[in-house]
């Protein structure tokens, strides 16, 4: 397996930290780069995304994004397969793609079910989920994002099974120009 950076997006509880912590450990030499980290940083200040966000909350976001894009080609470039995950829908996933430098560029959209991931929210002991429901972004996710890469539902999987399925298909199915 040569190296590349392995996008990873998806709406919130698909599964996206899990997994791509999970793929990274099984790819040597590799770095797991989790996006939402660069809103955490943020200690004043910050505008939060919302289902109206404010003109400040998305500049803030595709600040995330870039520097999200350019962490991941550094630690490509200092020879490391890279995961980057974080919730890139509609055309801000179109832009991220176009922010990587680096190639080989795989995407892998995890498109659970919404009701399989309403679960897994009910399961978790935060809410990723204010005043915009799962059905809400999952519509965002499968009518407004382009359908670029490799498109995975995984409901009925387990994260394991989802990390292999990525493995056995990425290469060939998610390569971006």
């Amino acid at each position: 397996m040569s190296k590349a950076v392995i996008l990873i997006t998806g709406i919130s509880a698909a599964g996206k930290s899990t997994v791509a912590q999970l793929l990274a450990e099984s790819i040597p030499d590799s770095v797991h780069v989790r996006g939402d980290l660069f809103r955490k940083m943020v200690v004043r200040g910050g505008a939060e995304m919302s289902a109206e966000p404010s003109p400040e909350a998305i500049e803030q976001l595709r600040l995330r994004y870039r520097l999200a894009a350019t962490t991941a080609d550094e630690y490509f470039r200092a020879g490391f397969t890279v995961v980057l995950q974080d919730v890139m829908l509609g055309e801000y996933l179109t832009e991220v793609v176009g922010l990587i430098r680096s190639r080989p560029l795989l995407v892998v959209v995890l498109a659970p079910k919404p009701d399989a991931v309403q679960a897994r929210e009910d399961g978790r002991a935060k809410s990723a989920y204010g005043d915009y429901g799962v059905a809400d972004m999952d519509a965002e996710l499968r009518t407004n994002t382009p359908k670029v890469g490799l498109w995975l539902d995984t409901s009925a999987q387990s994260p394991a099974e989802t990390v292999r399925e990525i493995l056995d298909r990425a290469w060939t199915e998610a390569v971006q120009p």
